[in-house]
């Protein structure tokens, strides 16, 4: 059964709560318990409805107290079509790192926009995000109908002001869908009352939606997590590389590369659940073997022969900062790629990204909470990589504190 990742981003008070919980409660994906529990709660926060859908993601009391989704909440439900994880991230701006973190690894974006208000510079900033991380399918759901008398020019007019803002932000497929989280229309079922528009409601979207696949991805690439060495009298001469396919596939009898060493050998077996298997596609955690015994370690990358793929020393970069504590010259890093990790230095901060405009502004030598930067980042061990917009998996990295060990940026290659 497929799987769809997505996630929801808008202003404060936009209803992507509400809409979650009204998407679970209508498709009935949540149980009669978690639905007296809710009731309870509801009465207790003095809702003006009978129940708080929002109180579905809203998980933390503090949360709710402030009546904002601070952290990202993860809820998961499935259908006879698919499975879905969703991430409802926070709207305010200081929470920009906590958007980022959920919005890594999706497959869709759901950006909210009250039809009383348009576009705004949140919705601005979130779309930017979205762009920066190249999520593959954009979906603005236009919430709050019921407000503007379900008004089709109203909508028009939206969809029309945001196609405009968008064209620089390059998304490959963009949607728009009318509904109201707060009454249902639209959000499981065809609205009467939106009878004007043609598309489906957002559950049958989200059921029909095309997936992006790492299998599309051109380049196959097998990072090496651990090297098994049993060095027991039955396995005297084993040995495996153990991991998981990060996109294509491999099979035995493959001519490769061996990554950072530039050398290359044969693909003798490869082992999925303790069996033998001909061939290893995308996400399969196998164990490899080669034919030549190499100084093939932790963080290695086994590529075919024949395919382009970039192995080098600088790379060119987006970061997102995510430390309370502001970058300073010549601080001490640690990048990871996956299993691979690096020492690593920023030698340039090329320019800050305005993230309500798109454009580049004029860097400092700071880089404060929250803020993208472009950057130049030279690793102390040779990074194999392809382009984020070609392979996300290659192509997205983490900056950790060599000190302290606390992550403090998310990064994407481009």
């Amino acid at each position: 059964m497929e799987l769809l990742r997505f996630f929801t981003a808008g202003n404060v008070d936009d209803g992507k709560s509400t809409l979650i919980g009204r998407l679970l409660y209508d498709s009935k994906s949540i149980s009669t318990d978690i639905i007296e529990t809710l009731t309870r709660q509801s009465k207790s926060t003095g809702a003006n409805t009978d129940i708080d859908l929002a109180l579905l993601t809203d998980g933390l009391r503090a949360e709710r107290e402030q009546g904002i989704t601070i952290d990202v909440a993860y809820k998961y439900f499935t259908t006879e079509k698919r499975k879905f994880i969703i991430a409802d991230t926070p709207g305010h701006a200081q929470y920009t790192r906590n958007m980022f973190t959920g919005a890594s690894n999706t497959d869709l974006a759901i950006i909210l926009i009250d039809a009383r208000n348009g576009i705004t510079d949140q919705t601005k900033r979130h779309s930017i995000i979205t762009a920066i991380l190249r999520i593959p399918h954009i979906l603005i759901c236009i919430n709050k109908m019921d407000l503007v008398d379900y008004k089709q020019d109203v909508f028009e007019q939206i969809k029309a002001d945001y196609i405009e803002f968008s064209k620089q932000l390059g998304f490959k497929k963009l949607s728009f869908i009318p509904l109201s989280a707060l009454t249902g229309e639209n959000v499981v079922n065809t609205s009467k009352k939106l009878g004007w528009f043609e598309g489906s409601p957002l559950f049958e979207f989200l059921e029909n939606v095309e997936i992006y696949h790492e299998e599309d991805v051109e380049s196959a690439c097998f990072q090496v997590q651990y090297v098994i060495r049993p060095q027991t009298e039955e396995l005297h001469d084993y040995r495996g590389y153990a991991g998981s396919v990060l996109s294509g596939n491999l099979k035995k009898g493959d001519r490769v590369q061996i990554l950072p060493l530039d050398t290359t050998t044969t693909i003798t077996k490869i082992e999925k659940n303790q069996q033998e298997v001909g061939q290893a596609s995308t996400d399969d955690p196998v164990v490899i073997h080669l034919a030549d015994n190499l100084d093939v370690s932790r963080g290695s990358s086994i590529v075919k022969a024949d395919q382009r793929i970039t192995s080098e020393n600088t790379i060119e970069a987006t970061i997102c900062w995510m430390d309370n504590k502001p970058y300073q010259i010549g601080q001490k890093l640690m990048l990871q790629q996956n299993s691979f990790t690096s020492k690593a230095t920023i030698k340039a901060i090329e320019a800050r990204i305005d993230i309500h405009s798109f454009e580049d502004l004029e860097a400092n030598d700071t880089i404060d909470l929250n803020d993208f930067c472009k950057v130049t980042i030279k690793t102390a061990e040779t990074i194999t990589y392809d382009p984020y917009r070609k392979n996300r998996k290659t192509g997205a990295f983490i900056l950790i504190n060599e000190n302290t060990n606390n992550t403090v940026a998310a990064g994407v290659i481009y």
